[in-house]
């Protein structure tokens, strides 16, 4: 069941998706951490961050919105507060961060070079780049590579980037990442969508759109994994609406080096293992006595 992703050795392929397992301790209650792939925490930023106002989740045909606006502790307290819980973890920890500047990228990334608890990092390059008008450096290749090249200039750590699938050629991205040091990709983020309540006829978000999450992105996820999986050499981790076993393994399939649970965690709190038994109980129906001879067979 054992999976390298860049560097990183993890016992299985199974993570959470950052933003929906909180800093892990919140889950503790409710599973054994240490059975997991590796721990991700949600989504840090130089300073601490309120979010949007509410309401900013709602449910949807077979999915969720969410415009939480990436609220977290901040990288000071995260260390201060957040760590001493993680740093007890067998399983290793995956910091996410992001920033709305270079300089902010960067200097979050070299505090968390320094902390030997962080196993790894999760570059999220889904936010609004501040000082070019408010693009997103996830969408604009030269962005793209000008922020991994800054966090990889701070950090050396194994460095995995979380892609965005709202552009017209994901493939694209992934390369300009991969050509800038990331060591492996995530993708997918949440899609952009919208919900409006009939009766008052107001958006069910206060921010008006959010990201859309769960098995309603699941087969635009597999498809985003496929083409990055052909376009680029570093591993790929898959990430979109998975909730059964069958789901990771359909990621697996098609080249996926490990696979991030996210909304099903607040259907299941203990999805993750379901899914990390189910992935080991169809390797030995199948006679495979090694993942590796599942990922990446896709035939044809």
């Amino acid at each position: 069941m054992a999976v390298d992703i860049g560097g990183l050795t993890l016992k299985n392929p199974v993570m959470p998706a950052s933003g929906t397992f909180g800093y892990g301790e919140e889950y503790a209650p409710f599973l054994d951490l240490n059975r997991l792939g590796a721990i991700v925490t949600k989504g840090l930023s130089l300073k601490p961050k309120a979010g949007n106002p509410t309401p900013r989740i709602a449910e949807t045909i077979s999915g969720m919105l969410n415009a939480i606006g990436l609220q977290n502790v901040g990288v000071d307290d995260f260390i201060k507060f957040k760590l001493p819980f993680l740093r007890e973890l067998t399983a290793p920890v995956i910091v996410n961060f992001f920033g709305n500047t270079l300089d902010e990228y960067g200097e979050v990334a070299a505090r968390l070079c320094d902390i030997p608890e962080v196993a790894a990092v999760e570059l999220n390059i889904s936010c609004p780049n501040v000082k070019k008008g408010g693009i997103v450096f996830g969408t604009d290749p030269k962005a793209a590579f000008e922020a991994v090249s800054v966090v990889r200039k701070n950090l050396t750590k194994p460095l995995m980037v979380k892609l965005t699938p709202n552009v017209t050629d994901i493939t694209v991205i992934a390369r300009a990442v991969e050509e800038a040091g990331a060591d492996s990709i995530s993708c997918i983020n949440t899609i952009t969508g919208m919900a409006v309540d009939i009766k008052t006829r107001r958006p069910r978000l206060a921010n008006r759109t959010g990201g859309l999450s769960g098995p309603a992105i699941r087969p635009v996820a597999l498809r985003m994994v496929h083409q990055v999986v052909q376009a680029v050499k570093i591993p790929v981790i898959g990430v979109g609406g998975i909730v059964r076993p069958m789901d990771a393994i359909e990621f697996l399939i098609v080249g996926a080096k490990a696979v991030q649970v996210g909304t099903a965690n607040f259907v299941d709190p203990a999805s993750m293992i379901t899914i990390i038994d189910g992935i080991e109980q169809f390797l030995i129906e199948e006679g495979l006595a090694d993942i590796h001879q599942l990922i990446g067979s896709l035939e044809l």
